[in-house]
């Protein structure tokens, strides 16, 4: 019963993390990107709230903690996410979704930055094969149209950058609060301020929205982004943290497949190569001390 408990999680999880992407480009398709953020958020906050009060969970970060509580807010959710919505419309999808699948590869980076890690032989070794191998896929697909690609790439890797270090002043700074806590709240704020935002600063025409766009945000709210997170924390509790990671090795594999059906558009056949060098160094970074055999 774990087992199929476990399967069906890493399912959930691979296949909403795979089709985020998508559902991002057709948002973006007739709603500018800060206001669609913004929608999105607003959309996921009621449920997250609900959620807490439900379970009882606190709203707040713990006393000495809640400074961080806004800076979560700006630099995990309403920045970085914007970056990414909108660097998705000069990139595609499934690239997009493979520079995201390098997280751990920059938490990694990023620990070894601000936490003083030390990263062994192995993480050594994926990481540079990872940097090598995206680097190339990049540069591939930046021959085309390549001022856009730029804009496009640039700001994904500040996202990605942007959610490795938060990830690793967590650690640091022992910020560990219920999913729903770290959530709720950020959510709100990230999602009032973008909308407001976008509202002035983008002008968007509401009649232009189509249903399409409108559904994915609602998809890109409630569903991929609590019951998405919340599937993935469970998986990490059934599974453990290196098994629930693979996913990171899956779902750009799902979001290039869905790609390839909506747009009929994928890689190039050198990228496509590079794909298999740059999981297998994801693969290596996310293998932890532990599991390894040292004398």
């Amino acid at each position: 019963m774990r087992k199929l408990i476990v399967f069906m999680l890493f399912t959930l999880v691979t296949f909403t993390w795979g089709t985020t992407w998508m559902a991002m480009k057709i948002a973006v398709d007739t709603i500018p990107p800060i206001f669609a953020t913004g929608l999105r958020f607003l959309c996921a906050a009621p449920v997250l709230l609900y959620i807490a009060w439900a379970t009882k969970t606190p709203l707040l970060f713990p006393s000495g903690q809640r400074g961080f509580q806004v800076i979560v807010c700006l630099f995990y959710f309403a920045i970085p996410f914007t970056l990414t919505i909108y660097g998705e419309q000069f990139v595609g999808s499934g690239l997009a979704s493979i520079m995201f699948a390098n997280m751990p590869v920059a938490v990694l980076v990023a620990s070894l930055f601000f936490l003083k890690e030390k990263a062994h032989f192995l993480q050594i070794v994926g990481l540079t094969l990872s940097v090598t191998a995206l680097s190339y896929i990049l540069f591939q697909e930046s021959q085309t149209e390549a001022q856009s690609n730029l804009f496009g790439i640039l700001s994904l890797v500040l996202a990605v950058i942007m959610h490795a270090c938060m990830y690793a002043q967590c650690k640091k700074r022992a910020c560990q609060v219920a999913v729903v806590t770290f959530n709720a709240l950020p959510c709100l704020g990230a999602g009032v301020i973008l909308s407001i935002l976008g509202w002035y600063a983008e002008k968007p025409h509401v009649q232009y929205f189509s249903m399409a766009s409108l559904w994915a945000v609602i998809y890109l709210g409630p569903f991929a982004g609590i019951f998405g997170i919340l599937c993935y924390f469970a998986l990490q509790q059934k599974a453990g943290v290196f098994q629930a990671s693979i996913a990171f090795l899956i779902f750009p594999l799902i979001a290039l497949s869905f790609e390839n059906l909506v747009y009929g558009h994928t890689l190039s056949n050198r990228s496509m190569i590079s794909v298999v060098p740059l999981i297998f160094g994801i693969l290596l970074t996310l293998i932890p001390k532990k599991h390894l055999k040292i004398h």
